[in-house]
């Protein structure tokens, strides 16, 4: 278990209050008591499966291999291509541009000559991804089963850390086979002298060099990919004055319009599928089907989605008001006439299987507050650091 930074775990002592604020005081009070009957401040440790404990060494290790393009077929992309600190370890684009692609956040684009493969789905930021699976106000998350991707495809930090390494067109390029990427990438990191001290010392015995450890190392990284003291932490801690009474009133039309049917939880995920009719994004050359090719995507957390816009699993929405608008149009009965795709909604998914969830949301009023308190989801002190350089040699974070 990783425990937080000192800094997440001091609270502001309470305030004296007078007379006259009383009231406010047991307003507020009453806010937060309601509010954590569904919704939490993220813990204070960051859980890790047994058999891989975020020690220093394996941190190490992974921030490197985070940065290192030698983990792609064409060493151009690294992982940190997608998920970049300046971007909250996501990239600014609806389509993450992986393979082949040049520049960084959302002026990364396909040079002319080369071949243009946009990956399907948007890129989740992989901040506070140790605590995926997290739901109610439990202490720690099930590690070695935690749901990854838009689709539920993998489970666990360790093996989804592995998936982009085999994906065309993430990191993989033509250069390498789907079914011999991993293996001919823990080749290259063998082959250098740098990754074979760094692998025996965070993991020890023979042949540490291998694809169960490079998977562990990016996990261990990545569970220190925290921003877990937002404004809502410190006010579900007991921070009376951490949210505005704009905020507060935000929580609670959060609550009222059935939002926290889905996103609940100290994630704000219940970390399952459901069907939503989003439309297809017009860059992809075919329907994406989602899991089970039911039209059917993983509940995304919303924190920290102030600055990791665009929205949904294909970035199709570029601001807040857009989601809200395409969910007020679920609610309002959107795709009942002209059948299915009316009201802006996907051609592909009738009305009757859009989840019910969705279609009972109460999206009348309160946008405003609604999005201030979604801002206050965000914490803006969390690990930007880069290294210098990577044992590779190659350009720190790729083209």
């Amino acid at each position: 278990m990783r425990t937080l930074p000192r800094h997440f775990r001091r609270l502001r002592p309470a305030l004296a209050l007078p007379a006259a604020c009383l009231a406010a005081a047991v307003a507020v009070t009453v806010s937060r008591t309601a509010a954590q009957a569904r919704l939490a401040a993220l813990p204070l440790e960051v859980p890790a499966p047994p058999d891989n404990p975020t020690t220093p060494e394996r941190v190490a290790l992974g921030r490197l291999l985070f940065w290192d393009p030698m983990l792609s077929g064409q060493k151009d992309v690294a992982c940190a291509t997608c998920h970049h600190p300046s971007f909250g370890y996501s990239d600014g684009l609806d389509l993450s541009v992986g393979a082949n692609g040049v520049g960084r956040g959302p002026a990364r684009a396909f040079p002319p000559d080369h071949p243009a493969r946009l990956v399907k789905r948007n890129s989740q930021t992989i901040l506070n991804v140790g605590f995926n699976g997290l739901s109610g106000a439990a202490a720690n998350a099930m590690a070695a089963s935690a749901p990854m991707f838009w689709d539920l495809r993998v489970r666990s930090l360790e093996t989804q850390a592995l998936e982009p390494l085999k994906a065309l067109d993430e990191m993989r390029g033509t250069a390498l086979a789907e079914d011999a990427a991993v293996s001919a990438i823990v080749s290259r990191l063998e082959g250098n002298a740098e990754y074979r001290r760094l692998f025996a010392r965070a993991f020890g015995g023979q042949a540490a060099v291998n694809g169960r450890n490079l998977g562990r190392a990016l996990a261990a990284f990545e569970r220190t990919l925290l921003a877990a003291n937002s404004p809502f932490d410190r006010y579900m801690r007991g921070e009376a004055d951490a949210l505005t009474a704009e905020q507060v009133r935000g929580m609670e039309r959060f609550q009222s319009a059935g939002c926290i049917n889905c996103h609940s939880g100290p994630m704000f995920s219940d970390f399952t599928a459901h069907v939503l009719a989003v439309p297809d994004n017009p860059k992809l050359p075919a329907s994406d089907p989602g899991m089970g090719h039911e039209y059917a995507f993983r509940t995304p957390s919303l924190r920290n989605l102030g600055v990791t816009a665009p929205y949904m699993h294909n970035g199709l929405f570029a601001t807040l008001p857009e989601v809200l608008g395409f969910y007020r149009r679920i609610s309002r009965g959107g795709g009942r006439r002209g059948g299915p795709g009316g009201a802006g909604l996907n051609a592909a998914v009738s009305r009757d299987r859009i989840d019910s969830l969705a279609r009972q949301l109460n999206m009348r009023g309160g946008q405003e507050d609604l999005i201030a308190f979604l801002h206050a989801l965000y914490d803006p002190d969390f690990d930007r650091t880069v290294p210098a350089r990577v044992p590779s040699g190659l350009p720190v974070g790729g083209r």
